[in-house]
């Protein structure tokens, strides 16, 4: 049997690898589109007989920038997109195509566009990630919270990395072995078991500054990661949904879950501005 690649700092004692049947849950991806499906049917009617005015109430919510898990691009947090639009969010793309390079240099494009979204829309911006996405962002909001005002992840592993499915190991011993051949923008081994990981690792478990909102999200069903390593002590939200890890993405609880995130990280920094106001 290959040794792992990851270094043993990503899975802290007290969490553990899913079972290797856990990954069957994904399964339940189908009902989730479906579900996601029907929804955006539902939503469509519902926006035809409501006018425009009243559609468009939440534009002056913050800006919102949508990070995809490893593996993934923008592509597959574009019904979730979609759907937040539809609530008068205006959203945005991380431009990474396929979530497979160094975390490092995959945080330093995302600050890049939380700069430019942040300059053109001349406020912070929210951060929504799936999976790795989830733990990019919460490395981001520890460095720059003069460009983040709140984050919510979805099946982020951020207390134990490491503490995903095998299967999913032996893809990241994938994309190394491609990067050993000389394929640009790929995860080295340092990513995982050197510096580079001890970085990433420290910072999606730093303390979050003050004034960035956080939630976590989370489910017991998921078939790729500890759900438990999900559950972050920093978020001032933890919520759990019943979906598999892949179909966080477009099953309409979590989307709702988002929804009510997003608006919920807007009001509590408002009434905390409010309240400095008046004191």
């Amino acid at each position: 049997m290959n040794e792992s690649p990851l270094a043993s700092f990503l899975l802290p004692e007290g969490y553990r690898r899913p079972p290797v049947v856990a990954v069957l849950n994904e399964a339940r991806v189908a009902g989730e589109a479906r579900r996601w499906a029907t929804a955006a049917v539902s939503g469509l009617r519902e926006r035809r007989r409501t006018p425009y005015v009243a559609g468009a109430q939440q534009r002056d919510l913050d800006p919102v920038l949508l990070v995809p898990g490893f593996l993934a691009g923008d592509l597959t947090l574009r019904l979730m997109a979609g759907a937040l639009r539809g609530q008068g969010m205006r959203t945005y793309r991380s431009h990474i195509l396929a979530n497979v390079g160094c975390t490092l240099d995959a945080a330093e494009l995302i600050e890049q566009r939380l700069e430019v979204i942040a300059a053109k829309r001349g406020s912070r911006v929210q951060l929504v990630g799936h999976s790795l996405g989830g733990m990019l962002a919460r490395g981001i909001a520890v460095r720059r919270p003069d460009l983040v005002a709140g984050i919510v992840t979805m099946g982020s592993p951020m207390m134990a990395p490491a503490a995903h499915h095998r299967a999913l190991t032996a893809s990241l011993g994938g994309v190394i072995a491609l990067s050993k051949l000389g394929v640009p923008r790929t995860m080295t081994g340092d990513c995982v078991g050197g510096p580079c990981a001890r970085q990433s690792f420290e910072e999606s478990r730093a303390p979050l500054p003050e004034g960035v909102e956080f939630t976590a999200i989370y489910s017991r069903r998921d078939g790729i990661v500890d759900w438990r390593a999900c559950i972050d002590p920093e978020a001032t939200a933890q919520v759990e949904v019943r979906t598999s890890h892949v179909g966080m993405a477009v099953d309409p609880s979590v989307i709702s879950a988002v929804s009510e995130a997003l608006v919920r990280h807007r009001n509590a920094r408002e009434e905390a501005q409010s309240w400095v106001a008046t004191a």
